[in-house]
């Protein structure tokens, strides 16, 4: 797992920092020249009477505010090239970590940090904007005021410095409380979705009251955190006034002895712009931006990388002598409290074999795959494969195609080889799947695939070659030719029946079922297995499935 943190993911691009910098001294002009414009516009145009002089000032600070909205625009994108990439970094981190600790057991865990990337990267690029932005505008007041009054310095950077370092010493507390928030908030969502899940089992049971005072636990915890990051952030407010009101206030109280020491008018008014349009603004931005957001990120950051990477390293996968597949009193269930979806399977499935599943929607098909192929693993009972729990088995050894299949941006040779060797036969296997039309459309092998121009069909059948391709001895097709029509399912069921290895198929046309030497009958906790006629013979729900089926020709 590469490195993930806020300095190397702004040390990542130069050139990108390069260009923050340079569109970030445009857009801070104003900042520099907002103070000396109001006041040469009043002492040398309007207070003499030469109101043309005057315009020409504003209108000169009002060209500076076009140029720094444009300016605003590219540092805006060039935040977004850092912060793609971080948020990148992130995602991998949480898939690799998710994908060895058997995510399906805690899906919803997987979508909760899946949202915190989300919230981390908006976070880091406000952290950036906010900063860069905050850095700049403090550097072009520090020099308009050095240029126009040094005598103001004195009244405003005592308090000014005085109300960022308020700020920031109060920053440690925010991360600490704005954690403390995160955590609560998700034992909540945790025992809220725990409990959403088993309604009808607590009403059963009569467990209703206890159930509300646990609930009623984790709210008043959630609101207690709530309590106890709001009075932290009240420190924000007593920086901003003495950061950034203190000054106004001492430039106004000052002012006999600025203008003893020769200070005009309209130099003073220009120092208060300077205050009040630029520095407070911008201690205002930082407040919220690093108080806000900052201490999001830092807390999000933290959560993300809690979650470690996984705690199966790849040493302990195990490769099996064979692909014969077995379950033992296999149970699974959604969630605590939930009606098992497979209910104490006993299956064996020989290597070499090849076995359709059908059963109505809801049956329970897809759990099986997952079962199967080791992504979901059983609460009770085992899921073996060739003797070894399927969650622990080297994922060389088994190929599982969900419904969705899954293309990712690169050339076509790159999608269909990359569970295997790159000198696999492509042709030989396209082929055999009946692609050439496939690849000729798409302009070889070598051709860029672009996922979203692909149709849902032609994605399965890239997804397919792929599998076919693998060197694995276990394929699950889990309805992974739905979007394919009769004569290409039929064509790619027979390929992979040739091709050796032991092959089960989530079925979605009842003609996959005539093509297995053996039929699993899935209905809840109603199992049954067999071929296809004895299933016609013993099954009245089978039977009704091939009543209402009209046979296709197969090729």
């Amino acid at each position: 797992m590469k490195p993930i943190g806020f300095w190397r993911a702004l040390r990542r691009e130069p050139r990108l920092l390069v260009r923050i910098g340079l569109w970030s001294v445009l857009e801070a002009a104003p900042a520099f020249l907002i103070g000396h414009a109001v006041a040469r516009a009043i002492e040398d145009g309007f207070a003499p009477g030469r109101p043309m002089i005057g315009l020409g000032w504003l209108a000169a600070l009002g060209v500076t505010w076009l140029v720094a909205a444009v300016a605003a625009r590219q540092v805006v994108l060039a935040v977004a090239g850092v912060a793609e990439p971080f948020r990148d970094d992130l995602l991998t981190h949480v898939v690799e970590g998710a994908v060895r600790r058997e995510p399906a057991r805690d899906s919803a865990g997987v979508a909760r940090a899946g949202l915190q990337v989300e919230l981390a990267r908006d976070a880091f690029a406000a952290v950036v904007t906010t900063v860069r932005g905050f850095a700049f505008t403090v550097v072009s007041v520090v020099l308009g005021l050095l240029t126009l009054a040094p005598q103001t310095l004195a009244l405003v950077l005592p308090p000014f410095a005085a109300g960022l370092g308020l700020f920031l010493v109060s920053l440690p507390a925010l991360a600490r409380r704005q954690r403390a928030f995160l955590l609560a908030d998700e034992r909540l969502s945790e025992e809220m979705t725990a409990v959403a899940g088993g309604l009808r089992d607590i009403a059963a049971c009569g467990l209703g009251a206890r159930t509300a005072r646990r609930l009623g636990d984790e709210v008043g915890a959630q609101a207690a955190a709530a309590r106890a990051l709001a009075s932290v952030t009240a420190v924000r407010t007593a920086a901003l006034a003495v950061g950034g009101w203190l000054p106004v206030v001492l430039i106004l109280a000052g002012t006999p002895w600025l203008l003893r020491e020769g200070v005009g008018a309209g130099v003073i008014v220009g120092a208060l712009a300077y205050v009040t349009q630029s520095l407070a603004p911008a201690l205002g931005g930082l407040v919220q931006g690093l108080g806000v957001s900052g201490v999001r990120l830092a807390a999000t950051l933290a959560r993300i990388l809690d979650s470690g990477p996984p705690a199966t390293p790849p040493a302990s996968r195990i490769s099996p002598r064979t692909g014969e597949v077995r379950l033992r009193a296999a149970t699974f269930s959604y969630g605590p409290g939930s009606a098992p979806v497979v209910d104490r399977l006993d299956l064996t499935v020989r290597e070499g074999d090849h076995l359709a599943v059908v059963g109505p929607s809801g049956a329970g098909k897809s759990t099986l795959a997952g079962l199967v192929s080791g992504v979901l693993r059983p609460g009770s009972g085992e899921a073996l494969i060739g003797g070894v729990p399927a969650c622990r088995v080297d994922p060389a050894v088994r190929v599982l195609i969900p419904q969705e299949a899954y293309v990712f941006r690169g050339t076509l040779r790159e999608n269909l080889t990359y569970l295997s060797e790159p000198d696999a036969d492509l042709d030989a296997a396209v082929e055999a799947l009946g692609a050439q039309a496939l690849v000729a459309d798409l302009g070889g092998y070598d051709a860029e695939v672009d996922p979203a121009a692909l149709s849902a069909g032609r994605r399965q059948l890239v997804a397919l070659i792929r599998a076919y391709l693998a060197p694995a001895s276990l394929i699950i097709l889990d309805e992974a030719t739905c979007h394919l029509d009769p004569a290409a399912e039929a064509r790619a069921e027979q390929a992979f029946a040739r091709r050796g290895g032991t092959l089960i198929v989530v079925a979605h046309r009842l003609t996959s079922a005539l093509r297995a030497p053996r039929v699993l009958l899935m209905d809840g906790a109603e199992v049954t297995i067999g071929t296809h006629d004895e299933l016609v013979r013993l099954s009245p729900l089978y039977a009704d499935l091939a009543g209402h089926w009209h046979p296709e020709p197969v090729s």
